[in-house]
């Protein structure tokens, strides 16, 4: 998987030796509690393992999850994912999956702008290697997610069952 540099950030690949920051990320119920239709915790640093190793399964020209640092110094601070975003029960569509991006950041940096930042990066990658269209969806609670999308200029297209088999608010990009 390839890296995806911006002005402060470094979106890299996840390694092994990232299991303890995804431990400390992922156990806080406040960091996961939007994640999913039916969000847990993470409770062990094997769980933290098996999780990079199905991160790193990610094997696509475009498509990818990737660990976010600072670029000045490599202090992990997040995750960031561009995958296809699974139909609800009995949705269908002719077309291919359309193609989701996602963020979590460790409370620690919140407010620094690192979401937008990087999920900049990655859509003006993705885009310029000609992937069509862009859907971020939030629980409907979730008003910071909400604010990193409408700062990256995605549409609100309302709230939608379409996904997850979970009302939740959806967002568009496409390319400009």
């Amino acid at each position: 998987m390839r890296t995806i540099t911006s002005e402060r950030l470094l979106l890299r690949p996840w390694h092994d030796d990232d299991a303890d920051f995804l431990l400390d990320l992922e156990s806080r119920w406040e960091v996961v509690r939007f994640l999913g239709v039916h969000p847990t915790t993470m409770r062990t640093r094997e769980d933290a393992l098996a999780s990079i190793a199905r991160r790193r399964a990610v094997d696509h020209p475009i498509h990818g999850i990737w660990a976010v640092t600072t670029a000045a110094d490599g202090r992990l601070v997040g995750n960031l994912l561009l995958k296809p975003i699974p139909l609800s029960a009995g949705e269908s569509t002719d077309e291919p999956n359309d193609v989701e991006i996602g963020w979590a950041l460790h409370p620690d940096v919140r407010g620094q702008g690192y979401a937008t930042e990087a999920a900049q990066a990655v859509l003006s990658d993705a885009f310029s290697r000609g992937l069509a269209k862009v859907v971020a969806v939030t629980d409907p609670g979730n008003h910071a997610s909400q604010a990193v999308c409408r700062r990256l200029g995605m549409t609100h297209l309302g709230r939608t069952t379409r996904y997850y088999d979970a009302p939740l608010e959806l967002f568009e990009q496409l390319p400009a």
